[in-house]
């Protein structure tokens, strides 16, 4: 019987763990199909919220990744890879979806973050990550939000470390010139 990760369990004990779910995937078990959902579910529905800025949208693509990891995870070579290989195909629909939005939603007039509660200041930071491109959007969420490090970004977006470094500058930037342009008695 497969059981959930004990919190007792060191991190190669838990990933020791997952290696051994991801075996059972391989063969059908749907028992382990759900323990590894259990363990990734609510940081990929994280990670996809604050990219897609949608909840429910967020928890479709959420859904999508799971059933293709499952569906591809022939394609795995390494079974302890498996949590990067799950969010990289997460962020890649999270894209997908950005890139087939026809238009960008602008920022709401007379709203002055520093003047105003966290909710308010809350909806302007998400109104001023909309309006970021998409690379630069996704760039800026893995690192500030999901605290993703260089490599794990370079990774999943499968860019080098160099181009995570000139996208998250370009993109702290123009998030800042966004928020100068929301809130000018912040400058």
């Amino acid at each position: 019987m497969l059981s959930q990760a004990s919190p007792l369990l060191s991190p190669s004990e838990i990933a020791a763990e997952e290696r051994r779910w991801v075996v059972r995937v391989r063969t059908g078990d749907e028992a382990a199909m759900t323990l590894l959902v259990g363990r990734h579910r609510r940081r990929l529905l994280r990670a996809a919220s604050n990219i897609l800025r949608d909840t429910h949208e967020a928890e479709d693509a959420a859904q999508e990744a799971f059933l293709k990891a499952f569906r591809e995870i022939h394609k795995l070579r390494d079974d302890k890879a498996f949590s990067g290989f799950l969010y990289r195909i997460c962020i890649r629909l999270c894209m997908d979806r950005l890139r087939s939005r026809k238009s960008q939603p602008g920022i709401v007039e007379g709203t002055s973050p520093s003047r105003g509660t966290e909710v308010e200041t809350k909806v302007v930071v998400e109104k001023l990550l909309e309006k970021l491109s998409p690379e630069l959007r996704l760039t800026l969420v893995l690192r500030e939000m999901e605290q993703f490090s260089y490599d794990e970004i370079a990774e999943t977006m499968e860019v080098p470390v160099g181009t995570v470094r000139s996208r998250l500058h370009a993109a702290r930037e123009k998030f800042r010139e966004y928020w100068i342009e929301a809130n000018p008695e912040a400058v």
